[in-house]
């Protein structure tokens, strides 16, 4: 019995850990994002999975009537499709403004100088010909 017992622990702590590793953290997170999603009350800002941004205009028991856009237009989504929530300070509407970087300017095209004076004039004389052409 002892030694049946010891070939069979290696398997039962094997077990153990994948539970508290994986199947614990997993059950938990789906649990938050379940009472997320059944938190959601009129007038919230959703994103779906879909990554539609809408305003939740009337709440059913599976489904949520939402509406998008300038138009309003309103659709019915299913509430397992909610991503998340939106925030206010996420939506960007009561935040500073944020300035605009300034873009540097461009560099000028660099011209190749020519190593002594005699060949000056001929890389001058050849560039103006392409240009010509």
């Amino acid at each position: 019995m002892n030694n049946t017992f010891l070939t069979i622990l290696p398997l039962i702590l094997l077990l153990l850990v994948m539970y508290f590793l994986l199947i614990r953290p997993q059950k938990k997170k789906e649990k938050e994002i379940n009472n997320m999603r059944n938190s959601i009350k009129v007038g919230d800002e959703i994103i779906t999975i879909g990554g539609i941004c809408a305003k939740v205009v009337k709440t059913k028991e599976e489904s949520l009537i939402v509406q998008v856009g300038a138009d309003k237009v309103k659709f019915e989504v299913m509430r397992w499709s909610v991503s998340k929530v939106v925030e206010s300070t996420e939506k960007g509407g009561h935040e500073a403004p944020v300035e605009e970087e300034k873009k540097p300017a461009k560099p000028k095209r660099l011209v190749k100088k020519a190593e002594t004076a005699e060949e000056a004039p001929a890389a001058e004389e050849s560039s103006t010909k392409s240009e010509e052409e």
